[in-house]
């Protein structure tokens, strides 16, 4: 399928591996030049001569914190009017509420919450002037089912998601769409760090806790990056425009309600 951004510019945070690589690659394979960003230099550069290799796109790679100012600042000197913006980043560890300081509550609302809002607010300028702009944010299916232990990550997204449904709404009639995409259990570092502890916890290895969890799922298996990264691929193409203000679940039937 063309999804017609061939040519199209699109900054994805977090995105040297996991769930932003995959919305990297998979919008490369659609035609946009990309940047992409992540803290670890190393995976950085793998990732970037992987896409390169590839796909015949523009790769720029940018080596910060995007959670700063500064970090902000050389995603935007990259590529200073994107179409595309992919929102991500690491949420706040595993932790009981009981731990959590002020600086941790803090650190965990600007790393979900604030920094979004922050690269929407400088992206959305150049988009309503083309009338053509697509965001889309990786958030998390405890947004809408609460997962103990991840309390700050899921009040922080759950406070973006109801932060960006009115701004969603004023930005439509530019042709600017903001969607959310709310993964359950993939197959990412994130999550093979909660099997260790869950391991830890219970006295069972690794693999049988592997097991355990994806045997809860319906479709009986945890989801994958490349998928994932195509569902971003087309809310940001030509036929997602009448989509917008949605959050769309990509667990593999794991949230048990009709709506």
């Amino acid at each position: 399928m063309n999804l017609g951004l061939k040519g199209k510019k699109a900054i994805i945070c977090a995105s040297s591996r996991g769930l932003g690589r995959g919305c990297a690659e998979a919008l490369a394979e659609a035609g946009c030049d990309i940047v992409l960003n992540g803290r670890d230099e190393t995976a950085l550069a793998t990732t970037k001569a992987a896409i390169q290799e590839r796909f015949d796109v523009n790769v720029q790679s940018v080596a910060a914190d995007v959670s700063t100012r500064e970090g902000q600042n050389a995603l935007l000197a990259a590529c200073a009017a994107p179409d595309i913006l992919i929102n991500n980043n690491g949420g706040p560890p595993r932790r009981d509420y009981t731990e959590l300081t002020r600086e941790a509550l803090l650190e965990g609302t600007v790393q979900n919450f604030v920094t979004p809002i922050e690269l929407i607010q400088a992206v959305v300028p150049s988009m309503k002037e083309r009338g053509f702009g697509r965001i889309v944010n990786i958030t998390s299916l405890s947004v809408k089912m609460p997962i103990e232990g991840l309390d700050l990550s899921s009040g922080a997204r759950a406070g973006l998601t109801a932060f960006l449904a009115g701004v969603s709404r004023q930005l439509a009639p530019h042709g600017v769409t903001v969607n959310n995409i709310l993964p359950g259990k993939m197959d990412t570092d994130r999550l093979k760090g909660g099997f260790e502890l869950s391991a830890k916890q219970s006295g069972k290895s690794v693999a049988t806790i592997r097991e355990e969890q994806a045997a809860g799922i319906p479709i009986g298996r945890f989801g994958n990056a490349e998928e994932f990264g195509q569902a971003c691929a087309f809310l940001c193409s030509q036929y997602a425009g009448y989509i917008t203000g949605q959050n769309l679940l990509i667990d593999g039937g794991l949230y048990p309600a009709a709506f």
